[in-house]
């Protein structure tokens, strides 16, 4: 028979509306039943399990829930975003790590059966504007998810003991509400232990992390990202489950990107390669801007077609704009 925990986590998740995690636990029941030698029971488990998600169409649909209150109002903000993977130009490896993770939380249910766990810990690393932070939007938009975002200045405080108590929250959060939760900026709780600039508080709250993340059991995606890996600590690697790197764009993506995003409206002569190349060296972020600026001017002017000369002179501008951006951070 079903254990008394098994059937807990049944009806905690359907009073809390997480269809994911109930057909998770259901799967897990019917896993228990095989093992106890109730190969029908099993299998007319599985069979439930199968009917209802092609009914409910569970992984196009939002988990329904409304914004934290309370302390964690202060701690998390919530959005539902849209974004998909198509709408990401990303390098073939980097593309193929993300679909990965998607397949595999969509199929969670089934991996989760033979006692084996979906990617769900994830640490991006790369310079600023290279896609990071709208990569936890395409998780949440893909699986159909709540975005939660860790508001740093919310969870560090100056009191001992203070942050990592809110940290808790956070993951016990992970556990009541199947979610992305993104920690941007990562490295300002991740630090190494025993740099120049450490305190003893930040230490601390970097060993709860350490603690809570490796003892995490939720179905929730936990995502951290940094721009800079090389201070992280050496502990953190091994409690994410996989590492994904961003570079800046390559010539071939940077026209991929522009044309993708101006080509209906730009002069048909455009030399997407060319542009490309005056590009070469910006993020993401930076040509995204560079062609809403020039989508903008062609509005407020009325003009027919975006010319080569208009875009190039945005991204130029944006170059300037970039450099002296990261002239005040040095």
């Amino acid at each position: 028979m079903a254990s008394a925990d098994h059937i807990k986590a049944l009806l905690k998740s359907h009073l809390e509306g997480d269809e994911q995690r109930f057909y998770s636990v259901a799967m897990q029941l019917a896993a228990h039943e095989a093992k106890l030698g109730h190969g029908k029971l099993a299998e007319e488990l599985r069979t439930l399990v199968d009917k209802a998600k092609q009914r409910r169409g569970t992984t196009s649909q939002p988990v329904p829930i409304g914004k934290p209150r309370g302390e964690l109002a202060e701690l998390l903000s919530v959005s539902y975003p849209k974004t998909r993977l198509g709408d990401m130009v990303l390098d073939d490896a980097l593309e193929r790590q993300i679909l990965r993770i998607i397949r595999e939380q969509r199929h969670a249910a089934r991996i989760l059966e033979h006692g084996l766990s979906p990617r769900r810990k994830l640490l991006l690393m790369g310079p600023p504007g290279t896609g990071k932070t709208m990569t936890g939007s395409v998780l949440a938009g893909e699986l159909g998810l709540p975005l939660f975002q860790v508001r740093l200045d919310g969870l560090i405080t100056k009191y001992m003991g203070e942050t990592a108590a809110k940290l808790r929250q956070v993951f016990e959060a992970t556990s009541q509400t199947r979610g992305v939760y993104f920690f941007d900026e990562f490295d300002a709780i991740g630090s190494q232990r025993g740099l120049a600039n450490d305190v003893g508080e930040i230490r601390r709250v970097l060993n709860s992390f350490l603690q809570m993340i490796e003892q995490d059991r939720s179905h929730s995606l936990i995502v951290a990202a940094t721009n800079h890996p090389e201070i992280l600590d050496r502990a953190l690697f091994r409690r994410f489950d996989d590492l994904l790197h961003y570079e800046l764009p390559d010539i071939p993506h940077i026209g991929l990107v522009l044309e993708s995003r101006l080509g209906r409206w730009a002069e048909a002569s455009v030399s997407w390669t060319c542009l490309a190349e005056v590009a070469a060296g910006l993020s993401h972020a930076d040509i995204a801007r560079a062609t809403d600026e020039a989508l903008k001017e062609a509005l407020i002017e009325d003009t027919a077609k975006i010319s080569e000369a208009d875009i190039r002179r945005m991204l130029e501008e944006r170059r300037q704009v970039s450099r002296r951006l990261a002239s005040h951070h040095e």
